[in-house]
Formats: structure tokens, C-alpha cells, sequence
């Protein structure tokens, strides 16, 4: 069976396709394709080109229309006659076994989607035990209804066995079935190998989680590639590995954090992102345990990004899918020190857009929205530090106190000799 999950993605060139929608504008389809690119670069590919399309929504066979797909096929053509061949196409949503196998078969080139290049980057980021059997799996579930598109090459195959004279195959009889069927049973035999190690690995981490006594636990939840990794390193004193790529941190982090006179838990946990597979969710359960089992949520945002609100919109979501939407939590506005906005022109009298609206107005109103649950820093110039401390240390308190109240460490600081 030929590799369908690329694991060493080399500097390959790649085009991005998108579709313009009633349910996503142009400016929204700009963004995630901003995104589609950067997750193309962590892989390792280079992006030449976009395509877009402005459709009522996906073709159900070719996901673009035929008239775009000609216009694709024909730049891949082109790009081949001048000697800068074209190494993917990458789609900005899933696609269906179907439209893989169409799409391929036209363009002639490697065919990635959004979660296949999330895979990958997953893939290639995991280093301990845990994450890579959490990655496999995923990509074992991703990969079971698309196996038919990696046998096509065994179409002229089909068997004799059946009615109609021996001549059609239908569902591929004979030699074409035999493999597809055998493949699908070493999938299915290794997913459940891997369930098994995940079952195991969760009782070990709730065991992990057991013997970590009375201290309150805190974790870093928020969009991909704004900072936790960092703010992480800057609380606890350690060296978490930190990168400005998507999906730095795959594995779940625990250090022990002292402020003043109270001690807490701090896990570093895996980002969340848009179109986040579900494959990947279910595959992850352990790690993301450390986020329904924690006492107080610390939700990091990107403020230098330009739409981060739908960032913030997206991990509150997934927080509310994994039940976790009510717990005690407090945001954290990062990246102050890479804000930038444009004054308005007094004589302009058109409506201010997002790009005119300055730090401080933009402190304010969250201010306010937050009724002040929340503070603006810089984890890499440590802007704001020392009153993030000071707001985390009281919050964490007033837990530990509720949860732990005849606790046999917590001092009074007043009173210390």
C-alpha cells in the first residue's frame, strides 16, 4: 500500500485553493487561506499561487468548478514547461474520498487538504510516545474511507467472480478487493492496538494527575502560535519549546509554579485551530484531559492578530465541546508589542474598521466587556508581567482556599518571620 500521509515533507512548492461562499466572504476566505499558508510553511512547502472561486458551495466531485480546475491544470502545465514544477495542491476544507480521486486523477499532482496538512504537521512534531501513537491513530481514522483512492492503480484488475459475464467489477472483485479488504484489516487491527495504548496512557496519566496532591491546576488554552509555549517558560522558569510555527506544542507540559507563598500546577496544552479535525480531538482525549481537569483556565489570545476574535471565538467553542466552558478562567491579550493600527484622517468620514482602533480603545472596551477579568502583556518583552502575577496569584488563592481550606502550606506572607 503506497503512503498516503506524507512524513518527511521536503521544500516543495504548493498551490492553495479556496471557495468564496455565501457563508464565507472574500475577506474570510483571504484569512483562512493566510492561515492554509502558514500551516503549508511549518510543513515545510512553499506557496506560489492561490486559486479562489466564488460558488454557492463545494462541487461534490471536484470541490472547484470544472472551468477552475481547467485554470489550475493549466498553470500546473505551465509552471512544468518552465521547470518550476508544482510538488501539491493543497484545499483549504476536507475532501471526499471522491474528490480526492477525482481531483488527483485530473491534476495529476500530490492532492492535500486542510486536515491531511494538519496530519502532517502533527506528524512530523510529535517526539514523545503519547503523542506519536495519538498522531497515528488520527491518521489511521483519517485514511480508512479513502483507501479505495490509494488502490486505483488495481482498476484494470477486477476479478472475473459475479454476475455479468465475468467482465464488470463493480466494487474491484478479484485481486483489486482481496488487498483493499486485507489493508482495511490491518488498519482496523492496528487502530485498535493503538486505542489499547491509549487507554493505557490515560491511566497512567490519571494516576500522573492523582499523585500531584492538594495544588490547584491551571492550564494555558488558546488558538494556535499565540504564545502559551512562551508564557509558560516566562511563569515557570523552564524551557518548553517555543517557535513562532503552528502547533509548536503537541505534548501536554506540567511544571510546578510558585508565586509568592502559593504553589499551582501550570500545563502547557496543544493549540486549538479552525477546522480543527475531529479525528485529531478524539485521538488527543488524554491531553486535552489536562484542560477538563483543571481548576482554572488561562485563555491566551493573539491581540496583534487581525481577527482575533474569531481566534478567540473558536477556542471558546471548542471549550464548550469539551465541557469546559464554564470553569473559572481568565484571558490573557498577548503580543501587545507587535499591535500595530492606522489614525484615521480627521477629514475621513467613512466608518472606522478594525485596523483604526488603537491599543488603549481596544484595552478599554475589553476592559469592560470582561468587567476586568483580564489583562494585556508581552510575554517576550515581559511587558505587564508583574501584574499578571499578581492577578494570577490572587485568582489562583481565592481557588485554592475554596477547594483546600485547611491547607497545610499556605502561609500568611504578613505574618512570615
Amino acid at each position: 500500500m503506497k503512503e498516503f500521509i506524507i512524513s518527511d515533507v521536503k521544500a516543495e512548492t504548493a498551490v492553495l485553493v479556496g471557495l468564496i461562499t455565501p457563508q464565507q466572504d472574500e475577506a474570510k476566505t483571504k484569512e483562512y487561506l493566510d492561515e492554509l499558508e502558514f500551516l503549508a510553511d511549518t510543513a515545510g512547502a512553499i506557496t506560489v499561487r492561490r486559486f479562489t472561486q466564488r460558488v454557492g458551495g463545494p462541487n461534490m466531485t471536484t470541490y472547484v468548478g470544472k472551468g477552475k480546475l481547467q485554470e489550475i491544470k493549466d498553470y500546473i502545465k505551465e509552471k512544468e514547461d518552465a521547470e518550476e514544477p508544482i510538488g501539491m495542491v493543497i484545499f483549504d476544507d476536507e475532501l471526499s474520498a471522491k474528490q480526492l480521486r477525482n481531483i488527483e486523477g485530473e491534476l495529476g499532482v500530490k492532492i492535500l487538504d486542510r486536515t491531511s496538512l494538519i496530519l502532517d504537521i502533527f506528524a512530523m512534531r510529535a517526539q514523545t510516545a503519547n503523542a506519536k501513537t495519538q498522531v497515528e491513530l488520527a491518521q489511521y481514522r483519517y485514511m480508512l474511507p479513502r483507501l479505495q483512492r490509494l488502490w486505483t492503480h488495481l482498476e484494470r484488475q477486477g476479478g472475473g467472480s459475479g454476475s455479468g459475464g465475468g467482465k464488470g467489477s463493480v466494487g474491484l472483485r478479484g485481486p483489486g478487493e482481496t488487498q483493499l479488504e486485507m489493508d482495511r484489516r490491518i488498519i482496523l487491527q492496528r487502530m485498535t492496538l493503538l486505542k489499547q495504548r491509549l487507554v493505557e496512557i490515560d491511566k497512567q496519566k490519571t494516576t500522573q494527575r492523582k499523585n500531584r496532591g492538594r495544588l490547584i491546576r491551571v492550564a494555558l488554552v488558546g488558538y494556535t502560535n499565540v504564545g502559551k509555549s512562551t508564557l509558560m517558560n516566562l511563569l515557570s522558569k523552564s524551557e518548553v519549546f517555543a517557535e513562532n510555527k503552528l502547533f509548536a506544542t503537541l505534548d501536554t507540559t506540567v511544571r510546578k509554579v510558585v508565586l509568592e507563598n502559593l504553589p499551582f500546577l501550570l500545563a502547557d496544552t496543544v493549540g486549538f485551530i479552525r477546522k480543527l479535525p475531529t479525528d485529531l480531538v478524539d485521538s488527543f482525549k488524554s491531553t486535552l484531559d489536562e484542560v477538563r481537569e483543571a481548576d482554572l483556565l488561562l485563555h491566551v489570545v493573539d491581540i496583534s492578530h487581525p481577527d482575533f476574535e474569531d481566534q478567540l471565538n473558536v477556542v471558546n467553542q471548542t471549550l464548550a465541546d469539551l465541557e469546559c466552558a464554564d470553569k473559572p478562567s481568565m484571558i490573557v491579550f498577548n503580543k501587545i508589542d507587535n499591535y500595530t493600527w492606522e489614525e484615521k484622517d480627521p477629514d475621513d468620514l467613512t466608518p472606522p474598521t478594525k485596523r483604526n482602533i488603537s491599543l488603549a480603545e481596544l484595552e478599554q472596551t475589553w476592559m469592560a466587556k470582561l468587567s476586568g477579568e483580564c489583562l494585556f502583556i508581552s510575554a517576550t518583552e515581559k511587558e505587564n508581567i508583574d501584574d499578571f502575577r499578581t492577578m494570577l496569584y490572587q485568582k489562583v488563592k481565592e481557588l485554592h482556599v475554596q477547594k483546600y481550606p485547611y491547607n497545610d502550606f499556605l502561609y500568611d506572607i504578613e505574618t512570615e518571620e
